[in-house]
């Protein structure tokens, strides 16, 4: 139901939403290295801006400022704007449930049948050469590559259990509310188009992760998620996907430092070519059975 509040010009809402966002974040980082400065000191402070892995409290530390510093203001500024700002959170984050449940089970399955097509798309990216001045993304990459790294260095069930939760879980939620839920019905509303709303939306996730070498198989991801919003009408199918591709990578990164198994997560080359195409195919073939069940839902009146 439209009000005053939700018909704010979108490019007008796209600026306040980035400003909220922006204060937040700098007012969450500056808290959470005080609470890191407090608990454990300075230090630990310089420890994490030397990437210093191997310092005491290091992990802790890390995880608080994680936490803090960008899980928090990810999560507030959409539900800040979408409850404060425009007032419309079934519009602007949809949280509803009204649709056929087997979408959970099609995303399940699209999730996992993208595989070989994330793995295609990612030595593709690999492959691309940086000019000079840009060659400080490499560097940038490296650095979280070494901090995911260590938090994933998992010595127990109840690690890995944990971080399924805190890497898998809450990250899911948080990014999906901030992008397919706000940013992309402001570019829908902006752009008067879908497709396009995801593709722009689906861009700027995949660059504000600032990592270039998984640029496109992110890119990718953000589609498939977008799409999964835009046609169930829901956040949750977003949700469930973003879940499975981030849990999945934790279990089986798991998996592979107990030697349960000798699938090495980091191994770019686990298909071919031939399973590149299949794996196409079939993406697009679920794609079609999700998007046809889902416009063809049952007329459930929404309250």
């Amino acid at each position: 139901m439209g009000n005053s509040y939700s018909e704010i010009r979108p490019g007008l809402q796209f600026l306040i939403f980035t400003g909220i966002f922006i204060l937040i974040l700098i007012v969450a980082n500056i808290i959470g290295a005080g609470i890191i400065l407090a608990v454990y000191g300075l230090k630990t402070v310089t420890a994490l801006s030397n990437l210093n892995t191997a310092a005491p409290n290091f992990i802790n530390a890390l995880w608080i400022l994680q936490t803090a510093g960008t899980t928090v203001p990810i999560f507030a500024t959409p539900l800040i704007f979408a409850y404060l700002i425009v007032r419309d959170p079934q519009d602007y984050i949809k949280p509803n449930f009204h649709f056929p449940q087997i979408l959970f089970f099609l995303v399940f399955a699209i999730m996992f049948a993208a595989s070989p097509m994330i793995e295609f798309l990612s030595n593709l990216n690999q492959k691309m050469v940086l000019p000079p001045f840009l060659k400080w993304m490499r560097e940038s990459e490296d650095n979280a590559d070494k901090i995911t790294e260590t938090m994933l260095n998992m010595k127990s069930i109840r690690d890995m259990l944990g971080n399924v939760l805190l890497i898998g879980l809450v990250p899911a939620i948080v990014e999906e509310f901030m992008f397919r839920g706000c940013l992309q019905t402001i570019f829908t509303r902006w752009t008067k188009n879908t497709h396009a709303a995801i593709w722009i939306t689906a861009i700027l996730f995949s660059a504000f992760h600032i990592e270039f070498f998984g640029f496109l198989p992110r890119l990718f991801l953000g589609l498939l998620f977008g799409y999964f919003v835009a046609w169930s009408g829901s956040i949750w199918t977003g949700v469930w996907a973003h879940f499975i591709n981030n849990g999945t990578a934790v279990v089986v990164t798991y998996f592979y430092q107990k030697k349960i198994t000798k699938l090495n997560p980091d191994d770019q080359h686990v298909f071919n070519y031939t399973g590149y195409l299949f794996s196409f195919i079939i993406i697009l073939f679920l794609l079609f059975i999700f998007h046809r069940i889902a416009i063809n839902k049952t007329q459930t009146p929404e309250y």
